[in-house]
């Protein structure tokens, strides 16, 4: 079985970070989770319409892909936020980012 070289969560998350600011929005560090290996939650704010959530998991290649564990609607930032706890209460290891996007034009990168 080959090794696979992973990009530290730490140096992703930081990348993100700077893709956002490139884009023109606020993006923040809510959580810093495991440096190395922490998965990562995304909180996109859109103003009036409220959030997304972006999780992280794994396909069937052991590849890292994007889901939207609570639909792919618009919710209430309480909604989005009591996921977050819950997900932090889990994980103690998640990342969290929350992406404020006026326009609604934010996806996480790959």
């Amino acid at each position: 079985m080959a090794l696979e070289a992973r990009l530290k969560s730490s140096v992703w998350v930081s990348a993100e970070i700077k893709r956002c600011e490139g884009l023109f929005l606020s993006a923040v560090v809510l959580h810093k989770g495991d440096k190395e290996r922490g998965l990562v939650l995304i909180k996109q704010y859109v103003a009036v319409k409220g959030c997304k959530i972006y999780t992280q998991t794994r396909d069937e290649a052991d590849d890292l892909v994007w889901h939207q564990p609570l639909d792919d609607e618009f919710m209430t930032e309480q909604k989005a936020d009591s996921y977050i706890r819950k997900q932090r209460d889990f994980d103690e290891d998640l990342w969290v980012i929350e992406v404020d996007d006026i326009k609604g034009q934010y996806k996480p990168a790959v």
